[in-house]
């Protein structure tokens, strides 16, 4: 499962730390052994300051199938992170340690519980209940240019890992199918206030090493049109394919273009936009691929309108077509895949629909959100076939499901 990071400042999660504040004029009348102790430590906190963030979230999620394994994933690959229904479970607890000053800035953001494995999925080899989501750091070459390296979150998709900072809980299939973070080195230069644009070097996607000696391009473009109308244009280009018995990489390409953007129609109410379009061929990971070109996409509309301080309510309609099987959302009207080829199957579109409210608790430190989500894809036809999701019995013989339940999120 992936993705972890944001792409629309609106959206980003702010510090919540403290900055030390310079040395006041009533110091000036303190003795000279005093204003020496005092003159040392203004200038060791002027150097820079710390900020430490992070939140937990948990969830409950009614199935209303009541599939017989309690699990919302289906024979698709349908769901991020609340995988499972009938029961509390413990979604992703964060740690976030920030360094910061005028030229620089550091990060190291981790993660622990079932959802950081879920989105460390690509160092499996490393998968325990501590993950890394981020660790990197920023030098300002000057007020516009600055050059990143390190694990950063992706840039592409409207959706990010942390659920405070999305508005509905449940996570879209365009963030499932794209990149959740990258290891590299990236440069961004700032025209303006309102046009900014990145460009960066990584590694195989979802991953700290890299499975080739190849390398993925990776780009942004940041155009703010009007007051309160951010859109990214955003870009990934990457050979991913496991190199043959002589160490060479074969022709391969996984590809990404993605649009962003959100507009504050009114204090109140916002709409945003988040569409893909891409393209695989050849071998991914060491998963296969196809021989020849096949493409994928998706758009999903997103609208939120806050009815009080402390409540919000918002919806988020999206489609995904996957009908060329290149990603992981697929069909299998005769069965499900077997362990030695899991993801055979045929390729499949979904049309979701998401109602998620927001209510706001101590001072918005606690985050309640009661959510209702309805997935439906194409009925499989014919005799004795499967459809994508199960019911009581453990039959595969639903071809939509919807799901009701609450996230309870504490942010700090």
């Amino acid at each position: 499962m992936k993705k972890v990071y944001c792409t629309v400042l609106s959206l980003m999660i702010p510090f919540l730390g403290f900055s030390k504040s310079e040395l006041d004029e009533e110091k000036k009348t303190k003795t000279t052994e005093t204003n020496k102790i005092e003159e040392v430590k203004e200038g060791e906190e002027g150097k820079g300051s710390f900020a430490f963030s992070g939140y937990l979230d948990s969830y409950y999620m009614a199935n209303f199938n009541k599939p017989a394994s309690r699990s919302n994933m289906g024979q698709a690959n349908a769901r991020v992170f609340d995988q499972k229904s009938g029961e509390f479970q413990l979604g992703l607890v964060q740690a976030k340690v920030a360094y910061t000053n005028s030229k620089s800035e550091a990060v190291v953001d981790l993660t622990f519980g079932p959802n950081a494995n879920l989105g460390n999925y690509g160092n499996s080899a490393f998968n325990t209940a501590l993950a890394i989501k981020q660790a990197y750091f920023t030098y300002k070459f000057t007020d516009k240019f600055s050059m990143t390296a390190g694990q950063f979150g992706t840039h592409i998709g409207y959706e990010v890992i942390d659920a405070p900072a999305n508005f509905n809980y449940s996570l879209s299939n365009l963030f499932n199918n794209g990149p959740f973070y990258h290891t590299g080195l990236k440069a961004t230069y700032a025209f303006t206030d309102k046009v900014s644009l990145m460009v960066g070097v990584v590694n195989n996607v979802d991953g700290l090493g890299d499975n080739n000696r190849k390398k993925g391009i990776i780009s942004q473009l940041f155009v703010s049109p009007a007051t309160n109308w951010n859109v990214y244009l955003n870009f990934i280009n990457s050979n991913e394919a496991n190199p043959d018995d002589k160490g060479d990489s074969p022709k391969a390409h996984y590809r990404v273009f993605d649009i962003t953007t959100s507009y504050q129609l009114t204090e109140k109410f916002l709409v945003g936009l988040n569409a893909a379009y891409g393209s695989q061929k050849g071998d991914y990971q060491g998963l296969g691929g196809p021989i020849d070109s096949e493409s994928w996409g998706g758009a999903a509309i997103y609208s939120n309108v806050a009815i009080s301080d402390n409540f919000a309510i918002g919806a988020r309609y999206e489609y995904f077509n996957n009908e060329n099987g290149a990603r992981s959302l697929l069909a299998f009207p005769n069965g499900k895949g077997t362990p030695e080829n899991p993801i055979a199957g045929t390729g499949t579109h979904v049309n979701s629909v998401t109602l998620t409210g927001n209510i706001s608790l101590a001072d918005g430190h606690i985050l309640l959100k009661p959510e209702i989500r309805l997935d439906a894809y194409p009925k499989a036809s014919g005799s004795n076939v499967s459809q994508q999701f199960e019911d009581s019995d453990g039959v595969y013989s639903k071809s939509s499901q919807t799901t009701a339940g609450i996230a309870f999120i504490y942010k700090f």
